[in-house]
Protein backbone atom coordinates (compact mmCIF):
# COMPACT_ATOMS: atom_id res chain seq x y z
CA UNK A 1 0.00 0.00 0.00
CA UNK A 2 1.04 3.54 -0.78
CA UNK A 3 2.35 5.01 2.23
CA UNK A 4 0.79 8.59 1.73
CA UNK A 5 -2.46 6.67 1.37
CA UNK A 6 -1.93 4.03 4.78
CA UNK A 7 -0.68 8.00 6.55
CA UNK A 8 -4.32 9.26 5.93
CA UNK A 9 -6.18 6.31 6.67
CA UNK A 10 -4.74 5.89 9.99
CA UNK A 11 -4.55 9.76 10.84
CA UNK A 12 -8.40 9.45 10.21
CA UNK A 13 -8.79 6.27 12.38
CA UNK A 14 -7.59 8.04 15.08
CA UNK A 15 -9.59 11.04 14.47
CA UNK A 16 -12.38 8.38 14.58
CA UNK A 17 -11.63 7.03 17.34
CA UNK A 18 -12.33 10.50 19.02
CA UNK A 19 -14.61 10.74 17.91
CA UNK A 20 -16.20 7.73 18.68
CA UNK A 21 -14.56 6.87 22.12
CA UNK A 22 -13.81 9.88 23.36
CA UNK A 23 -15.98 12.72 22.41
CA UNK A 24 -19.76 11.22 21.59
CA UNK A 25 -19.79 8.83 25.02
CA UNK A 26 -18.74 11.70 27.27
CA UNK A 27 -21.33 13.44 26.24
CA UNK A 28 -23.47 10.64 26.35
CA UNK A 29 -22.67 10.43 30.16
CA UNK A 30 -23.10 13.85 30.80
CA UNK A 31 -26.09 13.51 29.54
CA UNK A 32 -27.71 10.32 30.89
CA UNK A 33 -26.09 11.57 34.40
CA UNK A 34 -28.42 14.69 34.46
CA UNK A 35 -31.31 12.50 33.28
CA UNK A 36 -30.50 10.22 35.89
CA UNK A 37 -30.77 7.23 33.47
CA UNK A 38 -28.89 4.68 36.24
CA UNK A 39 -28.77 1.79 33.46
CA UNK A 40 -27.17 4.08 31.07
CA UNK A 41 -24.46 6.09 33.33
CA UNK A 42 -23.54 2.06 34.45
CA UNK A 43 -22.92 0.81 31.02
CA UNK A 44 -21.25 4.18 30.32
CA UNK A 45 -18.90 3.61 33.25
CA UNK A 46 -18.38 0.11 32.11
CA UNK A 47 -17.76 1.62 28.76
CA UNK A 48 -15.48 3.94 30.13
CA UNK A 49 -13.42 1.29 32.59
CA UNK A 50 -12.80 -1.29 29.44
CA UNK A 51 -11.54 1.58 26.60
CA UNK A 52 -8.95 2.95 29.25
CA UNK A 53 -6.91 0.14 27.85
CA UNK A 54 -7.39 2.67 24.47
CA UNK A 55 -5.59 5.15 26.28
CA UNK A 56 -3.25 2.80 28.02
CA UNK A 57 -2.24 1.82 24.45
CA UNK A 58 -1.28 5.84 23.24
CA UNK A 59 1.10 5.67 26.16
CA UNK A 60 2.90 2.02 25.32
CA UNK A 61 2.86 3.67 21.84
CA UNK A 62 5.13 6.71 22.52
CA UNK A 63 8.42 4.60 23.58
CA UNK A 64 7.45 2.33 20.44
CA UNK A 65 6.66 -0.71 22.46
CA UNK A 66 5.22 -3.44 20.66
CA UNK A 67 2.48 -4.73 22.84
CA UNK A 68 0.60 -1.71 21.68
CA UNK A 69 -0.38 -2.90 18.49
CA UNK A 70 -1.75 -6.10 20.33
CA UNK A 71 -3.01 -3.92 23.32
CA UNK A 72 -4.92 -1.51 20.38
CA UNK A 73 -6.21 -4.98 18.87
CA UNK A 74 -7.87 -5.98 21.89
CA UNK A 75 -9.23 -2.80 22.90
CA UNK A 76 -11.70 -2.74 19.97
CA UNK A 77 -12.53 -6.45 20.44
CA UNK A 78 -13.22 -5.95 23.79
CA UNK A 79 -15.29 -2.44 23.66
CA UNK A 80 -18.55 -3.92 21.88
CA UNK A 81 -18.43 -6.93 24.19
CA UNK A 82 -18.54 -4.11 27.40
CA UNK A 83 -21.49 -2.64 24.90
CA UNK A 84 -23.70 -5.48 24.34
CA UNK A 85 -22.80 -7.94 27.19
CA UNK A 86 -24.99 -7.20 30.13
CA UNK A 87 -28.45 -8.71 30.14
CA UNK A 88 -30.09 -6.50 32.83
CA UNK A 89 -28.91 -3.06 31.39
CA UNK A 90 -29.86 -4.00 27.62
CA UNK A 91 -33.57 -5.03 29.46
CA UNK A 92 -33.53 -1.56 31.34
CA UNK A 93 -32.49 0.20 28.40
CA UNK A 94 -34.76 -1.53 25.69
CA UNK A 95 -37.74 -1.11 28.51
CA UNK A 96 -37.35 2.67 28.35
CA UNK A 97 -39.50 4.93 26.85
CA UNK A 98 -38.21 5.95 23.12
CA UNK A 99 -36.32 9.44 23.81
CA UNK A 100 -33.44 10.61 21.94
CA UNK A 101 -31.25 10.19 24.59
CA UNK A 102 -31.85 6.85 23.94
CA UNK A 103 -31.97 6.97 20.35
CA UNK A 104 -28.58 8.62 20.50
CA UNK A 105 -27.11 5.55 23.09
CA UNK A 106 -28.52 2.95 20.76
CA UNK A 107 -26.83 4.98 17.52
CA UNK A 108 -23.53 5.16 19.32
CA UNK A 109 -23.27 1.66 20.60
CA UNK A 110 -24.15 0.33 17.06
CA UNK A 111 -21.68 2.87 15.38
CA UNK A 112 -19.14 1.84 17.85
CA UNK A 113 -19.61 -1.94 17.29
CA UNK A 114 -18.41 -1.46 13.39
CA UNK A 115 -16.20 0.81 14.18
CA UNK A 116 -14.12 -1.64 16.22
CA UNK A 117 -15.06 -4.54 14.30
CA UNK A 118 -13.78 -2.74 10.93
CA UNK A 119 -10.55 -1.55 12.99
CA UNK A 120 -9.91 -5.50 13.65
CA UNK A 121 -9.60 -6.66 10.79
CA UNK A 122 -7.77 -3.28 9.44
CA UNK A 123 -5.38 -3.98 12.24
CA UNK A 124 -4.42 -8.09 11.30
CA UNK A 125 -1.77 -6.96 8.83
CA UNK A 126 -0.19 -5.26 11.07
CA UNK A 127 -0.24 -7.17 14.01
CA UNK A 128 3.67 -8.19 13.08
CA UNK A 129 4.77 -5.18 14.45
CA UNK A 130 4.09 -6.76 18.03
CA UNK A 131 5.31 -9.63 17.14
CA UNK A 132 8.23 -10.12 14.72
CA UNK A 133 11.51 -8.39 16.83
CA UNK A 134 12.47 -5.98 14.98
CA UNK A 135 8.98 -5.04 12.89
CA UNK A 136 8.16 -2.26 14.34
CA UNK A 137 10.69 0.08 13.06
CA UNK A 138 9.23 -0.42 9.63
CA UNK A 139 7.52 2.48 7.79
CA UNK A 140 4.32 0.62 7.52
CA UNK A 141 4.46 0.46 11.98
CA UNK A 142 6.01 3.62 12.50
CA UNK A 143 2.85 5.59 10.88
CA UNK A 144 0.89 4.45 13.94
CA UNK A 145 3.28 5.57 16.11
CA UNK A 146 3.07 9.20 14.57
CA UNK A 147 -0.50 10.14 16.34
CA UNK A 148 1.16 9.05 19.85
CA UNK A 149 3.97 11.24 19.22
CA UNK A 150 1.74 14.01 18.35
CA UNK A 151 -0.07 13.24 21.70
CA UNK A 152 3.09 13.07 23.77
CA UNK A 153 4.54 16.67 22.16
CA UNK A 154 0.91 18.27 23.00
CA UNK A 155 0.14 16.95 26.13
CA UNK A 156 3.58 16.25 27.53
CA UNK A 157 6.15 18.04 25.47
CA UNK A 158 9.26 18.02 28.19
CA UNK A 159 8.00 14.43 29.46
CA UNK A 160 11.08 11.27 28.28
CA UNK A 161 8.88 8.86 26.31
CA UNK A 162 10.12 6.01 27.68
CA UNK A 163 8.61 7.84 31.41
CA UNK A 164 5.25 7.55 29.19
CA UNK A 165 5.58 4.16 28.48
CA UNK A 166 6.47 3.33 31.84
CA UNK A 167 2.86 4.85 33.29
CA UNK A 168 1.57 2.62 29.99
CA UNK A 169 3.07 -0.59 31.34
CA UNK A 170 1.97 -0.27 34.52
CA UNK A 171 -1.82 0.95 33.49
CA UNK A 172 -1.30 -2.20 31.43
CA UNK A 173 -0.18 -4.40 34.57
CA UNK A 174 -3.38 -3.15 36.51
CA UNK A 175 -5.76 -3.08 33.75
CA UNK A 176 -4.81 -7.18 33.62
CA UNK A 177 -5.39 -7.67 37.14
CA UNK A 178 -8.40 -6.35 37.29
CA UNK A 179 -9.62 -8.28 34.10
CA UNK A 180 -8.58 -11.20 35.45
CA UNK A 181 -9.95 -10.84 39.00
CA UNK A 182 -13.13 -10.10 36.49
CA UNK A 183 -12.98 -13.10 34.14
CA UNK A 184 -11.55 -15.70 37.29
CA UNK A 185 -14.08 -13.78 40.39
CA UNK A 186 -16.56 -11.75 39.30
CA UNK A 187 -17.94 -13.30 36.05
CA UNK A 188 -18.84 -16.54 38.37
CA UNK A 189 -20.68 -14.83 40.76
CA UNK A 190 -22.91 -12.66 39.08
CA UNK A 191 -22.77 -13.91 35.33
CA UNK A 192 -24.11 -11.25 32.56
CA UNK A 193 -25.60 -8.63 34.78
CA UNK A 194 -23.82 -5.90 35.67
CA UNK A 195 -25.40 -5.00 39.16
CA UNK A 196 -23.19 -4.92 42.25
CA UNK A 197 -23.16 -8.46 44.29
Amino acid sequence: MNQDLLRSLVWTDYKLAVLFTVLIPLVLIIWAAFKRSEAMVRLLIIYWRVSSLLAITVYLMIPQLPISFLTGMTARIMIPLSLWFWVDLNEEIKDRPDTPLKWTLTSWRWAITIYCVLGVIASIPFLPCSFIPGEIAKPTCQVWLEAPLAFKDIFHPNTAPGVLGFFGAFGLFIYTLYLAYFVFVRLGKQGRSALEQ
